[in-house]
């Protein structure tokens, strides 16, 4: 199998990532309720998904978000 890759302004979209904020709710769907009890606060919450939107990580912070991504050799963007 090979994978098809496009690219947008230069980037090939195997590199991009989206970032965007996670809801309680998405949480719940995901992470075990004593994960949740974990976490505390879960107001600055950020998922990093790849171009077919698999999620790849979730990061307290947009900053940090963004810093894992760049971290990973990985071009992101915000998804509202």
């Amino acid at each position: 199998m090979t994978l098809e890759t496009h690219t947008l302004n230069g980037v090939d979209d195997t590199q991009l990532v989206y970032v965007r904020p996670i809801s309680e709710d998405e949480l719940h769907a995901i992470l075990p309720a004593n994960a949740l009890e974990e976490l505390g606060t879960t107001d600055d919450l950020f998922a990093v998904h790849n171009a077919s939107g698999e999620r790849l990580a979730i990061v307290e912070g947009r900053e940090a978000a963004f810093a894992a991504a760049r971290a990973h050799s990985l071009t992101p963007t915000s998804l509202h």
